[in-house]
């Protein structure tokens, strides 16, 4: 079957795929059309925005940079978000009779069907009417929109068919989850960059943009500039290096269709060689404490280690957590006591211990029989996590100190820190117990529908109270700095924040295994609900 056979085809199985999503739910239906108008009415306003940088100095250095990361977001659109398109899994087609071009031509169209398409059209026509000047210009600009649009659209599906075996298994949709941890870290880089944009204006982008000025999509955008400014040779250059790009990734696309289409899947064959090894011991449990001490510490690093949706929230709290005081202490606007903020980030991972466990927690509830047995088992996790937190609020605390210079206030930082750990070590202990939900194994929820109250109560409630508990050492830390000799002994804030933080600890988990022993099945009905 041709091409302009097949096209047409594709077309309308894309718009059948759209409606009769909608037609599941009118709770999609609704997400879909409000996520439709926000990002149609971002889009114009973006547009409108573009329009008005015209005649701009550095017009040029603000739409290639924005087109620039308009393809890395289309690169990457597919790996954290797999499900969000069904035509992005082309092993649903392996059993028609179709060749790989034919069908990279009609995919490649029917991919044009979207808001993600109209949303990068608005910026292409908006980046061009900023930058063209005259008709020539103008004219390029119509063949760079087309030309960056189509680079957009076959990047997304050329690394959605590279992944495509990753990306419809279940290990390969978890880590999808991972895609709060990018937008976590690209918010404090977009904040950074625009605190120095603030500072030193648009001039801070020239030096970015003359390079991607040469990388396609953005390549395109700069041929027009090119074109504005009569270096019609250069114009040239970028063009054809943008095209190149375009014929690279239909080939690489049509590649791998190849080779989905005609190679079995590895996955389904039988692991000879694996099926007769056995499992390796790692060593972790040998240097961890004996008994259900040690073998609750373990399960938990476990967790850290396999669980995607517990590893998404530590490697977000540990990144958050070292960016935010590192970042200001870049810039010079900083303040030692921002490295608080490791430990906070990382305390927040003791909120909803059980609901961790989500129905597999039935197991941990059956060895529970008595408050001491529910004592240890908090316990235990708190030493998991105290495992992670204490080296890296340390780490994050020293760097912090180095960069800015202030060595003479590393005890009392170090002193909050732990203060601050041991709070939310106690509170989150208590939560845990009080106000349990469940976490979705599936999708992107991280709270079970029906539970948001119980998750903001435990989590902002129980912040608030690790705030309240803190008050003792902070205000010791005022007082300190603000008396004449309290700065001889501000050193003592370390020892005092340490054994202050223990001590809360120790009291939270002592009055949290009681009630944790009382509420053993409204827990387990609770974590179970997802």
């Amino acid at each position: 079957m041709s091409a302009d056979a097949i096209t047409p085809v594709f077309v309308r199985l894309k718009l059948s795929l759209l409606r009769n999503g909608l037609r599941q739910s009118g709770g999609r239906k609704a997400a879909y059309i409000a996520s439709a108008v926000f990002a149609l009415l971002f889009a114009a306003l973006q547009l409108i925005g573009l329009i008005a940088l015209r005649g701009h100095a550095h017009a040029e250095s603000v739409v290639v940079l924005a087109v620039a990361v308009l393809g890395l977001g289309w690169a990457v659109m597919p790996l954290f978000f797999p499900s969000g398109d069904e035509t992005l899994d082309p092993t649903r087609l392996v059993m028609l009779p179709l060749r790989p071009r034919p069908l990279v031509r009609a995919l490649l169209t029917a991919s044009l069907v979207g808001i993600g398409p109209l949303f990068t059209l608005c910026l292409l026509v908006g980046s061009v009417v900023a930058v063209a000047r005259g008709g020539a210009a103008f004219a390029v600009g119509v063949v760079a929109v087309g030309l960056a649009l189509l680079v957009c659209v076959a990047l997304a599906r050329a690394v959605a068919a590279a992944n495509v075996r990753l990306l419809t298994s279940r290990k390969g949709r978890d880590l999808a989850v991972l895609s709060g941890l990018v937008i976590a870290v690209g918010a404090q880089i977009v904040n950074f960059g625009a605190q120095r944009i603030g500072a030193s204006g648009l001039g801070e982008l020239d030096p970015a943009a003359g390079v991607l000025q040469w990388v396609p999509p953005a390549s395109a955008i700069g041929a027009v500039h090119a074109v504005s400014e009569g270096s019609y040779g250069l114009a040239a250059a970028q063009l054809a290096l943008t095209a190149g790009a375009l014929v690279a990734l239909l080939a690489l696309w049509s590649r791998h269709l190849t080779r989905l289409m005609t190679s079995p899947d590895g996955s389904t064959l039988p692991g000879a060689e694996s099926a007769g090894k056995e499992r390796s011991s790692t060593g972790l449990a040998r240097l961890l404490p004996r008994g259900r001490t040690g073998t609750v510490m373990e399960r938990s690093l476990r967790y850290v280690w396999r669980d995607p949706k517990t590893k998404a929230a530590w490697v977000t709290s540990l990144a958050i957590g070292l960016i935010v005081p590192v970042f200001n202490a870049w810039q010079g606007t900083g303040s030692v006591y921002f490295a608080c903020f490791a430990a906070g980030m990382l305390g927040i991972q003791m909120y909803n211990q059980f609901g961790q466990d989500t129905s597999a927690f039935w197991i941990v509830a059956m060895t529970i029989s008595s408050a001491r047995d529910a004592y240890v088992e908090l316990r235990a996790r708190a030493y998991a996590l105290l495992l992670i937190t204490l080296p890296y609020a340390t780490l994050v605390t020293v760097l912090t100190t180095a960069m800015l210079g202030d060595w003479r206030r590393l005890p009392e930082a170090l002193g909050l820190s732990f203060a601050l750990l041991g709070a939310m070590l106690a509170t989150g202990a208590w939560t845990s117990a009080r106000f349990p939900y469940s976490i979705p194994q599936e999708g992107y929820k991280n709270v079970a529908p029906g539970q948001t109250g119980l998750a903001w109560i435990s989590i902002f409630g129980g912040m608030m109270a690790a705030a309240l508990l803190c008050a003792p050492v902070i205000a010791l830390t005022i007082w300190l700095n603000v008396s004449a000799d309290g700065e001889d002994w501000t050193w003592l804030l370390l020892p005092a924040g340490t054994a202050y933080g223990a001590g809360l600890t120790a009291a939270g988990l002592k009055l949290a295994a009681p009630r944790t022993a009382r509420r053993l099945p409204e827990i387990l009905a609770a974590v179970s609900k997802g």
